[in-house]
């Protein structure tokens, strides 16, 4: 056989075999980008949770299921099937979502169930407005809410959340779990806790909160400002705490969140 004949017959097997490669690779292509958006989706999931933990609790609950006069259940039914007629909304429920939190709503849509408490409905949580969340935050935690679908509308059951670990016996360590589940963090920093800026830094609270008011002790001005937000606010800052923040906790409970302030020296 000529070396050219030869040339040409391994030519053409190489070809027919990358040409069969091509082929596999093409057919399992759909399914590996499929996959591969399944784990980019979860990833964005998850990242979302933690930007809802550390921002929406204060107002939608701990699991989001709303709170009674002051934020709505982001995993009902109705939600998910008849919002988007309420409102008017054109695009998908995911888009109406990022919307919202971008901007916030300066008046409530039903005042009637949420009326605002002479605050905006929702703040605008956007960095591009003054808020505090990148466009990759906005996204992640609309991401999160559009995954509590299946349990809205009955096709799964509703997955309880983690909560933080907690010494029973210490009044800080329950006051801390409080303070992660009412929904602080929202609004408060505190180093490696939580990353809120719509109200004052709490790092060295209790250093300081003695000299807030003259004729109050610290713990006499912490308690002063969770029952009574308006009654003293800090220099920088509006008074947007909702005035009820404390109304659903027991005094044992109230007691609990001020011994963990107390220890932010």
């Amino acid at each position: 056989m000529k070396n050219i004949q030869l040339q040409i017959i391994l030519g053409t097997i190489l070809v027919l075999l990358s040409a069969a490669i091509l082929i596999v690779m093409g057919v399992r292509e759909p399914a590996r980008l499929a996959e591969y958006e399944v784990q980019q989706r979860a990833g964005q999931i998850e990242f979302g949770a933690g930007v809802y933990i550390n921002n929406c609790t204060s107002c939608h609950g701990s699991q989001a299921q709303g709170i009674p006069g002051r934020a709505p259940s982001l995993r009902s039914e109705e939600f998910f099937t008849a919002r988007l007629d309420e409102v008017g909304w054109q695009g998908s429920l995911e888009d109406y979502i990022i919307s919202v939190v971008t901007v916030g709503r300066q008046v409530s849509t039903r005042p009637e169930l949420y009326p605002g408490g002479g605050v905006p409905a929702m703040p605008t949580w956007s960095e591009k407005f003054g808020g505090p969340l990148r466009d990759d935050q906005i996204r992640a935690v609309a991401a999160f809410i559009m995954n509590f679908e299946a349990y809205a509308l009955g096709l799964e059951p509703t997955a309880v959340p983690v909560l933080p670990v907690v010494d029973e016996s210490d009044p800080a360590s329950v006051g801390r779990a409080i303070f992660l589940t009412a929904g602080c963090t929202a609004c408060h920093t505190i180093s490696g806790l939580s990353t809120g800026n719509l109200g004052p830094v709490l790092d060295g609270l209790a250093s300081r909160a003695g000299e807030r008011v003259e004729g109050l002790s610290a713990e006499e001005y912490i308690h002063q400002s969770l029952v009574d937000p308006g009654a003293y606010v800090v220099e920088g800052f509006d008074n947007i705490m909702p005035a009820d923040i404390v109304a659903e906790m027991s005094e044992e409970e109230l007691d609990s969140l001020i011994a963990f302030l107390l220890t932010l020296e």
